[in-house]
């Protein structure tokens, strides 16, 4: 017994961790407040994390390869760089190969950043800015950088091709998944019925109860321009990761409540005598 319930406890020990690991970048969310990396949960195909109301935050991308990559970071569908509604093709921060380097907030300039923070979807910097419809996602489109291709080898001679001409290398794009808007058009235009009335109610409660990020205090920050030219228009790689407050995911399954490590016992007090304290 005390075997398999080690063991339990050993399955719900990795049942999360704190990174989302990509191919080509690893992606952690830090809690500043505390200086711990926030787990991140695999439910469904999706990792998410759970955040607490006025906690402030940042998003830390390790570049894992030998070459420069170009993230173009999105927090609640907001470009975290330019403050435009976030697509592909926007501005972002460069790394380094092997760089790590954390995003703490919005930037302001060059020199200052407008913290992160977990708060109420209505304090959100996107609800603020009457973009509230993907609050609760924070997304890292990553770029491999284009690099001068190496000469061709001359073509074999028709002897020796005896299986045809080489034709041109074929590069297999990494398909890209977009993110799920959090807001669909009602079904229909027909006035709610009671259960469906109460549903819309308890939705808009859950809608007031959703974490977003603010936009918080100045602070030093420091980056400088760079030019960097991608291999393709498309992202080499997304990671997303969706974030709420902890009960709200618990609600929705997405992280377990208190685990039971063996079968409930009417009288889980009766036992026999145990020997006194030394």
């Amino acid at each position: 017994m005390k075997l398999a319930a080690r063991a339990i406890v050993i399955a719900l020990l990795f049942a999360s961790t704190s990174a989302f690991a990509g191919t080509l970048a690893d992606i952690y969310v830090l809690n500043r407040s505390t200086g711990e990396r926030l787990p991140v949960y695999d439910h469904g195909g999706k990792m998410y994390i759970s955040g607490n109301p006025g906690d402030r935050y940042a998003v830390q991308v390790v570049n894992r390869t030998g070459g420069r990559l170009l993230t173009v970071i999105s927090v609640d569908g907001v470009n975290v760089v330019s403050g435009d509604t976030a697509s592909y093709e926007q501005t972002g921060y460069v790394f380094s190969p092997w760089q790590s380097y954390e995003i703490t907030g919005w930037r302001k300039s060059q020199n200052e950043v407008a913290a992160f923070y977990f708060t109420s979807l209505p304090d959100s910097y996107a609800a603020r800015t009457d973009r509230p419809q993907n609050v609760g996602a924070i997304g890292v489109a990553v770029f491999r950088e284009w690099t001068r291709p190496r000469p061709v080898m001359p073509a074999p001679s028709p002897l020796e091709n005896q299986s045809g001409a080489p034709g041109a290398t074929m590069r297999k794009e990494r398909p890209a998944d977009l993110a799920d808007r959090a807001s669909e058009a009602p079904a229909s235009a027909t006035s709610p019925s009671a259960p469906a009335a109460r549903e819309a109610e308890g939705l808009a409660r859950r809608m007031q109860d959703k974490l977003g990020t603010g936009h918080g205090e100045r602070e030093r920050s420091d980056v400088t321009y760079t030019q960097f030219r991608r291999v393709s228009r498309q992202p080499n790689e997304i990671l997303t990761i969706y974030y709420d407050r902890h009960e709200n995911l618990v609600a929705c399954g997405i992280i377990p409540s208190t685990p039971r490590f063996a079968e409930p016992r009417p009288f889980p007090g009766v036992r026999f005598v145990p020997d006194p304290r030394g």
